[in-house]
């Protein structure tokens, strides 16, 4: 009956917008939008121009709350809406907007990027305009709020940097704050460390002089919004290692088609609406589907007529922070070189809803970047440098340069300039050709190694950037498949101690996985990679399993816990009890064991759980420091951490272990922002879920969960699956639905498939299209659009453009 309901809802939407086109100021020429029954716009435009307007047309309709929350909290103009416990966050984003040369700035990307980015503007613009006349509802999450949508500048789509995933500067800070109290050795198992390196502290740098909370600003600058709650300044509890993707590209010679499939599933934050949003683009000239973040124009995942195209994070280090000796006399200058340099000091103003005037606030940069943090007791100051604050480092903007290559070298010469996230592209075409290359701005950094804060009086500078082919690639590899997963893809031979591009990868668990099975399949099927993309196989346990399959205990609790993992085939599904003791010994009990054995008291509470290929590494290897026989303490040890492995899974699940399961801790469950701010009827509308899960954040179903109640916090929200050349084959999910809006049908549609591991086709024809249409949006061209409706208006976006 609901299908049915649906059905005949669509079929009246239809009708009607068949039967009065709808007139929007700024479109040049008459079009449609279609969206089909999985709520992907399908864009058919008169030229390239509007095909870019109506993107930001559509997704203003989609997802205006969204992106007007993306564009406020990249401004630093959070304060202005929400009021004064937004302001010390917008300070924050303020510090890292991008204040360069725009002209430098814009030219730094593909020779169309300014023009896409000025239509996709002007349609957001028009949208909201549409809403300020009156010919479109407020959607409910602004009344909810008690805020209003701006409007853009094409400015603000590129000056945002926070947004992107950044790296490694919270790294730097913990290893420094274990050299202060232990000695860099003691760092040994807070990150693997690839190829294997031995890190040095930086002559002139006291680890002692650096702050635990040197990072708040910056963690509130890259941090989401909150709503209803304390804007507390605590690290986010999502682990580095969720924040990546996987992806691979196999030659038609190892596919059961004879055509290449590519296949890409980025591994984010799980929020509500989606942190992607699909769309398809046609117009004379020009086609391209697939997923990009919904405030910026074009697609970054997905693929044209001829050439599909992936990407994931590549872990190079792109961050340092330094340290500077400040004047006593002048905190405002820092020591530089043989004197002293002043700092530049950039005053804004503030608006704070509430406040009858703006508050003045000072922001500080030294020559390196802004200055996050000052201790006045000590004379210190701190700045970060960042690759992404150069030109043309807008995060995944660089897309706007490959989405029309249609041949290798093209699609690789198009990334010679792209800047951040650092990412492995992956490409496949028609022509049978599939590559890879390692794309973004790399420090070079001649004389330290980048995992530990530098002194910022200029003996640790930046030589430029390591050039594009200095960066590993690769073109139709005689093994047929390339796949990348985060994890170290150096290959051999390379030069790491000369161009030191990073040593902090992601756990090698899902390129292992994807490799393996990638290895023993030589005719892969569009299906079998959406199994592998939802595959729960967790192959970092096996050399943890492997050291206890001798073990023994006398504890019955021990000894059914070693019985179940023994026979347990590494596969965490909703249903298995071994996955759930498994994961809890080993991510939450483990690592703590083997540092309360091991490691320094003093170091104990900024290692925490350490990291577990490092922690797997040293309990295959152990040492003296788990007494005179190290592999009797380290197996006392094992069996120890997985007692109270046991004791807290009783406490949760009971003792009747045959009830356990993974899918009873592991549960997906997504609110939106607005969530707490609802009235208690309306709360369960603003929510998808709970569901149990299965996977992990090392399984390729990347599915990252919060230790201190297992609900999952990251993974896998957007899924692809690419059949090349025969594109209405490919596959392709974004939980839980494309739209933000509570009141559509497509708010949460997609959210059982995607639980249970399952998809939606991505369809690109137009007959496909037409046969799964849903609504139909006639759009026309449309008279100017009404002036803005008071002098304060006005003023109101002037400030914001400024700011």
């Amino acid at each position: 009956m609901k299908r049915l309901a649906l059905a005949i809802a669509a079929v009246c939407l239809t009708t009607q917008a068949q039967a009065a086109p709808h007139p929007v100021a700024g479109l040049e020429k008459p079009a449609e939008i279609r969206i089909d029954r999985y709520g992907v716009p399908h864009i058919y435009a008169g030229s390239v121009r509007d095909a870019f307007f109506l993107q930001g047309y559509n997704v203003a309709r989609d997802r205006l709350w969204q992106i007007d929350l993306w564009r406020k909290r990249g401004l630093g103009l959070l304060a202005k809406d929400f009021g004064p416990a937004y302001a010390a966050q917008d300070r924050a984003a303020r510090l890292f907007l991008f204040r360069g040369d725009m002209k430098t700035e814009w030219a730094s990307y593909g020779p169309d990027a300014r023009s896409s980015t000025d239509a996709f503007v002007a349609g957001i613009n028009a949208y909201v305009r549409e809403i300020r006349a009156g010919a479109r509802p407020l959607p409910k999450e602004f009344a909810l709020a008690g805020s209003k949508p701006d409007l853009w500048s094409p400015d603000d789509v590129v000056r945002i940097r926070s947004h992107g995933l950044t790296r490694n500067v919270t790294n730097e800070v913990g290893r420094a704050r274990i050299a202060c109290v232990a000695g860099i050795d003691a760092a040994r198992l807070y990150k693997n460390l690839e190829p294997d390196w031995a890190p040095k502290l930086p002559a002139g740098l006291d680890p002692c002089d650096i702050p635990a909370d040197v990072l708040d600003d910056y963690q509130l600058a890259t941090q989401g919004v909150k709503f209803g709650g304390t804007q507390a300044r605590a690290a986010l509890d999502i682990p580095p290692d969720a924040l990546g993707s996987n992806n691979w590209t196999i030659a038609g010679s190892h596919t059961a088609t004879g055509r290449p499939i590519l296949a890409n599933d980025p591994h984010r934050e799980h929020s509500l609406p989606s942190l992607r949003y699909i769309a398809h683009l046609e117009a004379p000239g020009f086609s391209v589907i697939g997923a990009g973040e919904p405030a910026l124009p074009g697609v970054s995942i997905g693929h044209n007529a001829t050439a599909a195209f992936g990407l994931t994070i590549f872990p190079a280090d792109q961050e340092d922070l330094y340290v500077y000796e400040t004047d006593p006399k002048d905190a405002n200058r820092y020591r530089y070189g043989q004197g002293w340099e002043a700092m530049r000091l950039v005053q804004e103003k503030l608006v704070v809803k509430g406040e009858a005037k703006p508050r003045t606030i000072t922001l500080k940069f030294t020559r390196h970047g802004p200055v996050i943090h000052e201790t006045a007791d000590k004379h210190r100051a701190f700045s970060l440098r960042t690759a992404w604050s150069a030109p043309g480092t807008s995060a995944y903007f660089g897309s706007t340069g490959y989405m029309s290559a249609t041949s290798w070298p093209a699609f690789k010469g198009s990334l010679d300039h792209w800047g951040a996230p650092t990412e492995n592209q992956v490409y496949a075409d028609t022509a049978g050709h599939i590559g890879w290359v390692a794309a973004g701005l790399v420090p070079r950094r001649p004389n330290w190694d980048g995992l530990t804060p530098v002194p910022g009086d200029g003996r640790y500078e930046w030589a430029g950037f390591l050039k594009a082919d200095e960066l590993p690639s690769a073109a139709d590899p005689a093994q047929g498949w390339i796949a990348t997963a985060n994890a170290m893809n150096l290959p051999d031979g390379y030069p790491v101690a000369e161009r030191k591009v990073g040593f902090e990868w992601s756990n090698a668990s899902r390129l292992n996985r994807i490799s393996e099975v990638l290895g023993a399949n030589p005719k892969v099927s569009i299906r079998d990679a959406a199994t592998l993309q939802t595959d729960p196989t967790d192959v970092s346990a096996r050399p943890l399993i492997a050291l206890l399959q001798p073990l023994k205990s006398d504890d019955p609790q021990v000894s059914q816990a070693l019985n179940l993992l023994r026979t347990w085939d590494l596969r965490t599904g909703a249903h298995s009890a071994a996955a759930a003791v498994y994961e809890t010994w080993a991510t939450k009990h483990l690592g703590g064991a083997v540092i309360a054995r091991t490691a320094p008291a003093a170091a104990r509470p900024i290692l925490g759980q350490g990291d577990l290929a490092a922690v797997t590494r040293y309990l295959q290897a152990p040492d003296q420091a788990f007494g005179p026989d190290p592999t009797a303490g380290r197996d006392a040890v094992l069996l120890t951490a997985l007692k109270s492995a046991m004791q807290e899974l009783t406490g949760r699940m009971g003792p009747d272990v045959t009830t356990w399961s993974w899918g009873r801790l592991h549960v997906a469950e997504f609110h939106h922002a607005l969530t707490p701010l609802a009235p208690a009827d309306q709360k369960a509308a603003l929510g998808a879920g709970p569901a149990p899960m299965s996977g992990t954040g090392l399984s390729p179903m990347a599915a990252t969960w919060r230790e201190s109640d297992f609900r999952l916090t990251a993974g896998a929200s957007f899924r692809m699956v690419l059949d090349v050349g025969a594109w209405d084959n490919s596959l392709v999910i974004n939980t839980p639905g494309q739209s933000g809006n509570p009141d559509s049908p497509h708010f949460r549609d997609l959210f059982p498939l995607w639980v249970s591991g399952q998809y939606a086709p991505l369809l690109y024809s137009r007959a496909a299209v037409e046969a799964a249409t849903e609504e139909v949006l006639e759009l026309v061209p449309g008279r100017d659009p009404p002036a803005l409706s008071s002098l304060a208006d006005k003023l109101r976006v002037a400030t914001d453009r400024r700011h």
